[in-house]
């Protein structure tokens, strides 16, 4: 997998943008300079069935019109019915190896991982990529359990050097370039760019300090 195309992850459904309609969220976001999308419908009132097929749909779409991979979390069946680019699972959605034999060698399988031992379980098992984290304290998800700080990309990255590893959990604008600098290939953020009043302009300051942490410049 590229890892260009991890370096901002966004990572939503309906149940985090509030009363904002949540397509122009997306398109905002891509219009930003998203790099991927997770569709991740979740949450007291997340859609299902027919209405979430329909919802998969139209973001698929929307990043296919954008060049911008789009990822269903943990419902392969929706991913393959729908042929999403790819799939992305917690440890507690599926044998991951299961789930790479399910969805194929050619679809991108990413992995939530909170510990060395589990960034190199996914990886053996056929992971595209592992998300890392919650490397701060996070609000965006329940049960997301304690922060592991950005120095575990640290070590995992020694361990794995050729897995894109992605940050997650807690990361603002100003924690972005932090998570780069420790060897992140990218940062994946909920609330940072759901909960923006100004979706576009958010995305663009994220992008910016994400650039310039990769290009070596210190803010």
């Amino acid at each position: 997998m590229n890892k260009n195309s991890l370096q901002l992850y966004f990572v939503a459904g309906t149940t985090n943008v509030g009363e904002k309609d949540f397509l122009a969220v997306l398109e905002s976001a891509l219009k930003g300079g998203i790099t991927t999308f997770q569709l991740r419908e979740k949450g007291e009132g997340a859609l299902e069935g027919e209405a979430l097929r329909e919802l998969a749909e139209k973001c698929q779409k929307l990043c296919r019109d954008y060049k911008v991979p789009f990822i269903v979390n943990d419902n392969v069946e929706l991913a393959l019915e729908i042929d999403a680019d790819g799939v992305h699972i917690g440890q507690e959605d599926g044998v991951i190896a299961e789930v790479r034999q399910k969805i194929g060698p050619n679809k991108i399988l990413g992995v939530s991982t909170h510990s060395k031992v589990e960034a190199l379980t996914a990886s053996d098992a056929g992971a595209n990529y592992i998300g890392v984290g919650p490397l701060f304290e996070t609000k965006s998800k329940e049960n997301a359990g304690e922060a592991v700080g950005p120095e575990l990309v640290q070590e995992i990255v020694r361990e794995l050097p050729g897995l894109p590893i992605v940050g997650i959990g807690g990361i603002s604008e100003r924690k972005a370039g932090t998570v780069i600098r420790n060897g992140a290939s990218g940062v994946a953020v909920i609330s940072a760019i759901a909960a923006s009043d100004d979706v576009e302009e958010a995305t663009r300051s994220i992008k910016g300090r994400i650039t310039l942490a990769l290009s070596g410049v210190e803010m």
